[in-house]
């Protein structure tokens, strides 16, 4: 086995999509429909392997994977290994080469199991890292498009059979709009193979270790519970995060557009919150946190929400009126929080007149 490679053992696959959903800021996707496609696979024997950068060569070649589309569609159209593989072996073929291993565009959500579902089909491993350290909504929002990495070929699968390969975009931007159309032609959902990576680019310019960080915030959750703690506390002492709201959704306002699901959940204070309110504001993952108008929270910080008792975190398709929630937050990594970052994934890309204030120095 390759230096530095784990096997991931179903327990761990639980705690993996446990974690991810934390990490999702709300989007990404509800992990759990791709959770029952792994528990599948692992009943017959599937057991994936996940390795680090260091372990790739310089010229190796990485799937970068992911579903694009609606999360609310992903509610009602179910993943598929099969087609999770598709994009990527006809994006072997186009290039001539093998992939050396496959890697999620994001550790935030269900796209944090496509590389699994990719695995379960390919064999291929699955590497310990991302380029979202969280979930975003668009292809453009990633370390590699900050690093302005090439964005091309890309390739799109859907379950009719049906696939897309862009064989050149002018700019991230053209990708995900290019991207966009297509994925909302055959019904806002679909597989997706991005540009190819070097082990190089990996190395250079992916967010290390996320693999990881969601099996520990899961395995956090997990442990809680077994010992009849408080998960959400559990996840805040794991990562070092803050509680900013605790209290029951009051109202939540959402609708699909141009593929993409938005909103505001609206939050009445309960406890030592009580008498007042938190807006959060979604592009299918949660952007900026008002709290009595005033702003509490931004992207790119991980702004989650989480069932008060279970931590199980609620996404933007799922989160309903009356459910007793706590809001928390979670550093995301620092290669998001550079001024070129920000103008991709700063609150000012999702169209708010704020300037990005980290709650975590």
């Amino acid at each position: 086995m390759t230096p530095g490679a784990r096997e991931l053992t179903p327990a761990e696959i639980e705690d993996l999509a446990a974690g991810a959903w934390i990490l999702g800021a709300g989007g990404g996707g509800n992990p759990y429909h791709s959770l029952l496609n792994l528990r599948a696979e692992t009943a017959r024997g599937f057991r994936p392997v996940v390795i680090p950068a260091e372990s790739l060569e310089d010229d190796d070649l990485v799937a970068v994977v992911s579903t694009m589309g609606a999360p609310l569609v992903g509610e009602e159209r179910l993943p598929d290994p099969d087609v999770a593989a598709r994009p990527v072996q006809v994006l072997a073929e186009r290039l001539g080469k093998p992939f050396a291993a496959v890697m999620s565009l994001e550790i935030g959500g269900s796209n944090s199991l496509q590389s699994f579902l990719v695995a379960a089909r390919t064999g291929l491993p699955v590497l310990d890292a991302d380029c979202m350290g969280r979930a975003f909504p668009e292809a453009q929002m990633t370390t590699f498009a900050i690093a302005n990495l090439r964005n091309y070929p890309f390739c799109l699968a859907d379950v009719r059979d049906n696939v897309v390969i862009v064989e050149r975009a002018a700019s991230w931007q053209w990708q995900e709009r290019l991207g966009r159309v297509a994925v909302t032609e055959v019904g806002s959902i679909a597989a997706t193979a991005k540009a190819p990576r070097t082990g190089r680019e990996i190395k250079d310019h992916a967010i290390l270790g996320s693999v990881t960080r969601a099996l520990r915030i899961g395995a956090a959750v997990r442990g809680a519970r077994e010992r009849g703690g408080d998960p959400v506390d559990a996840i805040l002492t794991s990562e070092g995060g803050l509680l900013l709201f605790a209290g029951k959704v009051s109202d939540i306002e959402r609708r699909t557009t141009k593929g993409f699901l938005r909103g505001v959940a609206t939050i009445t204070g309960l406890g030592g919150d009580r008498g007042s309110t938190m807006e959060l504001h979604f592009q299918n993952e949660f952007a900026v946190a008002y709290r009595d108008g005033q702003p509490a929270g931004m992207t790119p910080d991980i702004l989650t929400v989480v069932d008060s008792s279970t931590g199980e975190a609620l996404g933007t398709e799922v989160i309903a009126y009356g459910q007793r929630v706590r809001v928390i937050a979670l550093d995301s990594p620092k290669a998001l929080q550079t001024e070129t970052a920000l103008e991709l994934v700063g609150p000012r890309a999702f169209g708010f007149d704020l300037d990005f204030r980290p709650l975590f120095s």
